[in-house]
């Protein structure tokens, strides 16, 4: 398995926005790539604006898969802008 976590900031005024964008991703992702086995979105009342996922995929190749599909390219593109900062970290599972 491969473990995806991302951690992003919104700027304020777009928290909504941001979260329907990702809401609708990781639906999406869950729905349409049969490699994608997780995909949970976090917020913590006491970090406004930040938002914590954590994916999981069958295999590196399957997270490229998500990269490069059209749902995540039109979301990426939606929310550039709504984004202070992101952080991403990915991690295999030891056998």
């Amino acid at each position: 398995m491969f473990a995806v976590v991302v951690t992003m900031r919104v700027r304020p005024g777009h928290f909504e926005a941001f979260m329907a964008a990702i809401t609708a991703n990781a639906a999406t992702s869950l729905a349409e790539e049969p490699e994608c086995s997780r995909f949970d979105v976090w917020t913590d009342p006491n970090r406004p604006g930040e938002v914590f996922l954590y994916e999981l995929y069958a295999s590196p190749a399957a997270f490229d898969a998500h990269l490069a599909s059209p749902h995540f390219l039109a979301f990426d593109a939606e929310v550039a802008e709504m984004l202070l900062d992101k952080s991403v970290a990915t991690y295999r599972e030891q056998a």
